[in-house]
């Protein structure tokens, strides 16, 4: 059986570096205090990020929306932190919104503040479900 767990080494990477943050950090600094520390861990384990970065879409309504993204790792995952006592429906929006304009397929969202850490992984349905049908309905060459 294939796996399909959508860049299933690098996510392995991220969450092992986020669980370390976590269990050096505790629970009760800011989401800046966290990215700056996971900022100074990518550097130092070689993994390509950018931080902060606004991701624009194609229409101008996207263009308005400011979408600025906590991490985007080797421009396939989108990396959002918080620190807040409960991830809502309006985070996981948060990144889905994210994920469109950016045309990316996953997204990382990461909450510090809970006593164990927690890490969901959400995906760009859309995105996702199109490769899947160009994999399974493969286009035929003359």
């Amino acid at each position: 059986m294939e796996d399909k767990l959508l860049y299933k080494d690098l996510t392995y990477k991220i969450r092992g570096i986020l669980f370390e943050t976590h269990n050096e950090l505790g629970r009760m600094l800011n989401e800046k205090q966290y990215a700056d520390y996971l900022e100074g861990k990518f550097k130092y384990d070689g993994i390509v990020y950018k931080r902060e970065e606004f991701v624009l879409g194609n229409t101008s309504m996207e263009r308005k929306r400011r979408c600025r993204t906590d991490f985007i790792i080797e421009n396939r995952i989108i990396v959002e932190l918080k620190a807040v006592s409960l991830l809502t429906k309006d985070d996981y929006f948060q990144c889905q919104r994210y994920l469109a304009t950016a045309g990316l397929e996953l997204a990382l969202l990461v909450n510090f503040r809970t006593k164990y850490l927690t890490i969901k992984r959400i995906l760009n349905h859309e995105l996702y479900n199109q490769k899947l049908a160009n994999h399974s309905h493969p286009q035929s060459h003359p």
